[in-house]
């Protein structure tokens, strides 16, 4: 064996049992004595990565491989039956092509957009990282119908099972594989219940400046068993507006949301405006299948260009196209083993996105997954080069 390549795999297993190390002496040990008013959950997974792309000149077609070995903590601390500290965090180690030949994608990993960035590079060599950051960090206190909310959390005002327009303050995307519980903002949030079925939500996300921050508020209600909810605020320079809802009908359920976005200060004489409007049905039938449908408009959707894991969504411009179909179907195929597909096809870039996955529950606590991301589109669309991937996941949950 080469002598650069030797070096080359030393250093990567070192970093892989120094990363190994470091995940399980976690947090968890200051809490393993503790006592009844504290609760510690997570999970430690692994997986490797497989993407290809065809990337402008001079990279051309190619195909990488990362490792990733990923530590998720839950800790509650139940201080009195009305205060409740969180503390969740990620702890993750990359290694492979990706940190190796692109010097930036270190730098989108370490990026922390809260007004208090927490985002930490523990130690970064050629082709390995180790990174931490923590996504729940808040208290919570609960006084009668109100609850209080400090810090780092997850203002979750979305109905959609697909995609969330009314998510104005932490978005997520569905191509996202590896990250179930979603991003958190640093914010306060005030809740207010009012009666059965009612409630007015006030919450305020500062940013480092004025114009990256947002605030807003929400009154939910029921209107002929339906649950709806209006919301009306600020988001980054922007007024936005919006309404959702839910019910069933017929045992399928109906879900909405829409969005309208103007901008506070005039540019160049006009004021720039977006439209954004989600409708759903999802229906569980009695051989257990489950089928989601969504259409999704947004008047300013579309790209000029599209990469893999390499693109974000915001609250104002949550699709990377105008018109966008989407159906999502899981199965138990047996007691332990589960199959999904989703389906999107983007009908102005001719372009559609296919993910199937198996998931299999190997143990009490251990699980395995196999998951693809496939893109397909005309030579015109963004999407046609937008490259493919496939993954498989070891979980051991605690």
């Amino acid at each position: 064996m080469p002598m650069k390549k030797r070096k080359r795999n030393t250093v990567f297993i070192n970093g892989f049992f120094i990363s190994l190390i470091v995940m399980m002496v976690s947090p968890y040990s200051l809490f393993a004595q503790g006592t009844d008013n504290v609760r510690i959950s997570g999970y430690l997974q692994g997986n490797p990565v497989r993407i290809s792309a065809e990337l402008p000149e001079p990279f051309g077609k190619e195909t990488w491989w990362e490792y990733r070995l990923q530590n998720r903590l839950n800790v509650a601390w139940f201080a009195t039956p009305d205060l409740t500290f969180h503390w969740q965090m990620r702890t993750r180690f990359f290694a492979g092509d990706l940190v190796r030949d692109f010097p930036q994608y270190a730098d989108g990993i370490d990026t922390d957009d809260g007004l208090v960035n927490l985002s930490w590079m523990i130690t970064q060599q050629d082709n390995w990282l180790l990174h931490y950051i923590p996504d729940r960090l808040y208290a919570e206190w609960h006084l009668g119908d109100w609850d209080i909310r400090v810090g780092r959390q997850r203002v979750n005002w979305g109905v959609n099972m697909i995609t969330n327009p009314n998510d104005i303050f932490n978005i997520y995307s569905f191509y996202d594989f590896d990250y179930p519980e979603r991003p958190g903002s640093d914010a306060i949030r005030v809740l207010r219940h009012i009666g059965f079925a009612s409630r007015f939500e006030v919450a305020v996300s500062p940013g480092r400046d004025l114009r990256n921050s947002v605030a807003a508020a929400l009154y939910a209600f029921d209107l002929r068993g339906y649950d709806v909810q209006l919301i009306s605020g600020y988001y980054r320079e922007r007024f936005t507006t919006g309404a959702g809802w839910a019910g069933d009908f017929r045992g399928a359920g109906i879900k909405g949301e829409t969005m309208f976005y103007a901008d506070i200060n005039r540019q160049n004489g006009t004021r720039e405006t977006n439209f954004i409007f989600s409708s759903s049905v999802d229906y569980m039938f009695e051989n257990s299948l489950f089928l989601v449908a969504e259409f999704l408009y947004n008047h300013e959707g579309g790209r000029e260009e599209f990469l893999l894991m390499a693109e974000e969504l915001t609250p104002d411009n949550p699709s990377f196209s105008t018109y966008q179909a989407t159906a999502h179907a899981t199965y138990p195929i047996h007691p332990l083993v589960d199959g999904s597909i989703a389906a999107i096809w983007y009908p102005d870039e001719k372009a559609v996105f296919i993910s199937p996955s198996l998931s299999w529950s190997v143990g009490q606590n251990l699980d395995f997954q196999i998951l693809g991301q496939f893109f397909t589109g005309s030579d015109d669309s963004v999407f046609g080069s937008a490259g493919n991937l496939l993954t498989a996941s070891l979980t051991y949950n605690f």
